[in-house]
């Protein structure tokens, strides 16, 4: 989902030497295949992007997955980059990086200051992990190494797989097969009361280039990117609900967990460089669930 929508908003801003390889050309977690994949084709600029993702159900199914996993796919990729000479580097993180119980709206600095949510905490201490090391790079060698730490994202090409998905794509797919079954129950997980903020992919491959062509030196290294605003679970199915036309019951099973309470982040080092995110929520799920009945549900 986030690397197709950072190549084609690169195309159609007019980049034409884009160097992508899928996972059957070129697997992240193979040390020795990365280094002679950076060492073959000598990239300027490296977005790093790729990684395990997946809501509360898939960290608490795969803990050694999600930590090992993403360890070493941005071991290898940063490591590479840097041996290589790449001077600038984009790492992708996560909102779950911050503790569990910190401050809202989350702010860069409250990174290691308390303990993570549990439930995906694998994910976020591989994460942790990455930002550190674009740090010790910039430290020690000079790098121009940013890690940028998005939102909960959702868009085309987002993954809706029940067993691994984030929480709107399960409900994109839950409300739709309903609504589709004589608008049965909708079953969703926790109480609704947690509060999520959204941010849709094509804003973030904006903010993305937004960095690329920053002018002058970037005021900081680690740097949040959301839309500001957040919303309870229960109002996002809601939203999801009217969008897709189910007009059947929402079943709450409390017996779920919740996951972190409230992920709010504070976005005004990006707001003060100048960038703002331009699709709004409703706008966002609507296109997004056109695009799941022409490309998943046919």
């Amino acid at each position: 989902m986030v690397g197709s929508a950072i190549s084609e908003n690169l195309i159609k801003n007019g980049y034409t030497n884009l160097l992508t390889a899928g996972f059957d050309r070129l697997d992240l977690r193979q040390q020795a295949a990365v280094d002679a994949f950076i060492a073959a084709e000598k990239p300027e600029f490296v977005i790093i992007a790729a990684a395990k993702v997946g809501g509360i159900l898939a960290n608490n199914t795969y803990p050694w997955e999600f930590l090992y996993d993403n360890l070493i796919i941005e071991a290898n990729l940063i490591n590479a980059a840097h041996q290589n000479g790449v001077q600038n580097l984009i790492f992708l993180g996560s909102s779950c990086i911050y503790p569990k119980l910190a401050p809202q709206p989350l702010r860069e600095e409250y990174l290691l200051t308390a303990p993570l949510e549990p439930t995906n905490e694998w994910y976020a201490i591989a994460k942790i992990a990455g930002i550190k090391l674009c740090q010790a790079l910039n430290r020690q060698y000079g790098r121009n190494y940013i890690s940028l730490m998005p939102t909960n994202l959702y868009g085309p090409r987002d993954n809706y797989d029940l067993q691994t998905s984030h929480v709107l794509p399960a409900m994109i797919r839950k409300f739709h097969e309903a609504k589709i079954s004589g608008h049965a129950p909708v079953n969703l997980w926790g109480t609704g009361n947690p509060m999520r903020e959204l941010l849709h992919v094509t804003d973030l491959a904006e903010a993305i280039r937004f960095i690329i062509e920053y002018d002058g030196l970037l005021p900081h290294d680690l740097i949040n990117v959301g839309s500001g605003t957040d919303l309870t679970i229960k109002e996002l199915a809601l939203t999801v609900q009217k969008t897709i036309g189910h007009q059947g019951q929402i079943v709450w099973d409390t017996t779920k967990p919740d996951g972190t309470p409230r992920k709010l982040m504070d976005v005004s080092r990006l707001k003060t460089m100048g960038w703002m995110p331009k699709i709004e929520l409703e706008e966002g799920i609507k296109k997004t669930y056109e695009w799941y009945q022409e490309n998943v549900w046919m």
